[in-house]
């Protein structure tokens, strides 16, 4: 057999357009930031949550990693998805579309017991967000509170994702992500 290409991991890079899209879009939610301000969210995720996302998440497939490939390539094309439904869709339809992200979140937050605890925290405080957010598209509360944990969830995203760079391009541990709290077939 030939020499074997290696590529760099691409989670950091996805998380790094998963956390400042979220983070921005979520400022909006939790109403620091202008609902006004929302085209510089569009085009956020067009490019850099969702374009760069799913690439991120097909160079997860070359890699194989299954929970990469999955949940890099599910959310940028929820932002790419958002991006041309959130200006259109009924409230109850965006609310719809949050509810069965946050079930396929919260499904991935259960993989994570297998990972570090900073993608554990990253999927708790998304799945959370999401269903916050979709309560607030069926009308029941504001979606204050979940653009607030949505903050939380864009901030751990870029912590995780800057601790992965950190650490692979010192060679050691610089800024911890945390063991798993399960061990394979444990």
């Amino acid at each position: 057999m030939g020499d074997q290409i290696k590529i760099a991991d691409p989670g950091p890079l996805g998380l790094a357009g998963f956390g400042i899209t979220t983070c921005i879009l979520s400022l909006i939610n939790a109403g620091v930031a202008s609902a006004s301000e929302l085209g510089v969210v569009l085009g956020l995720a067009l490019v850099y949550g969702g374009g760069v996302q799913l690439l991120a998440g097909m160079w997860e497939f070359r890699k194989g990693n299954t929970f990469g490939a999955t949940a890099f390539s599910s959310y940028g094309a929820f932002w790419l998805a958002l991006c041309y439904t959130i200006n259109t869709a009924p409230k109850a339809g965006l609310g719809w579309f949050l509810l069965f992200f946050g079930i396929l979140t919260l499904f991935l937050w259960f993989a994570t017991f297998y990972l570090n605890r900073a993608l554990f925290f990253v999927f708790l405080t998304l799945w959370i967000a999401f269903f916050l957010l979709a309560l607030g598209g069926f009308g029941v509360m504001s979606s204050q509170a979940g653009g607030w944990v949505g903050l939380v969830c864009g901030l751990l995203a870029l912590y995780t994702s800057f601790a992965t760079v950190i650490n692979t391009t010192a060679g050691k541990i610089v800024m911890p992500l945390g063991k798993s709290f399960r061990t394979p077939g444990a």
